[in-house]
């Protein structure tokens, strides 16, 4: 994999992480306003942040599998020949 590729799979790894983390953070929140808060507002809350967490989740399944195809077409740098074989034995 050349510079490029790298730099660009550093990004695509790096927007996926902060997707990921958002949406295990609005469920985590939902659960937080489903004990913590009562109000005739918290169903409805809580319902809106699932479903918002549920359409990120899509969102992220999509880009996550372009990502991996995409890193499965990059080519492999080659290796230097230092005397070990694939399985990594002498």
């Amino acid at each position: 994999m050349d510079e490029d590729a790298k730099t660009r799979f550093k990004w695509k790894f790096y927007l996926l992480t902060i997707q990921l983390n958002i949406i295990i953070f609005l469920v985590a929140v939902s659960v937080i306003v489903f004990f913590i808060f009562h109000s005739p507002y918290s169903v409805p809350l809580i319902i809106g942040i699932l479903i918002l967490a549920l359409i990120l989740s899509l969102d992220f399944f999509k880009k996550y599998k372009e990502t991996k195809k995409w890193l499965g077409e990059q080519p492999e740098k080659d290796k230097k020949d230092d005397g070990t074989r694939q399985d990594g034995t002498i």
